[in-house]
């Protein structure tokens, strides 16, 4: 069985977190942190990888639609590094790029009111991005 990996969306006041099924096929929606500090936002994280068994992480990487590096995605990288040492865990900075538009575009076909994305948009988008990496993985012509 492929190893579950946890999916993130790091944000200056909340990171999204999703996991892996255990098939390693789709990406599913866990929490939201609220940032609280550093090191209270990494034992947080260290109790979702012991719970879901994960072996590696996929952070999302706030890109400009340029390709360039943003001054989140410099802080982003930061924190993949901070992630590393803290769980001696592979670390997979995953272009994120308009995730958090398609996670609001989502919310909204969902009929979910644009007053109560703030509280999940964040997971949504920690699911966009897993599931992009997962995709990603698969063989050509592998399980769709």
């Amino acid at each position: 069985m492929p190893p579950r990996l946890l999916g993130l969306d790091y944000g200056s006041r909340r990171i999204g977190v999703a996991v892996s099924d255990q098939l390693g096929l789709t990406a599913q929606p866990v929490l939201t942190l609220t940032r609280k500090s550093l090191r209270q936002d990494l034992r947080s994280l260290g109790r979702l990888l012991r719970r879901f068994d994960c072996s590696a992480i996929i952070l999302g990487n706030p890109l400009y639609l340029s390709g360039d590096l943003s001054p989140q995605a410099a802080k982003t990288q930061a924190f993949a590094e901070t992630l590393r040492e803290s769980f001696a865990l592979p670390v997979h900075l995953w272009d994120e790029r308009l995730t958090s538009a398609e996670a609001h575009r989502h919310l909204d076909a969902s009929g979910r009111s644009r007053e109560t994305h703030r509280e999940v948009v964040d997971q949504v988008a920690a699911v966009l991005i897993l599931q992009s990496f997962l995709d990603a993985q698969r063989p050509p012509g592998g399980i769709v």
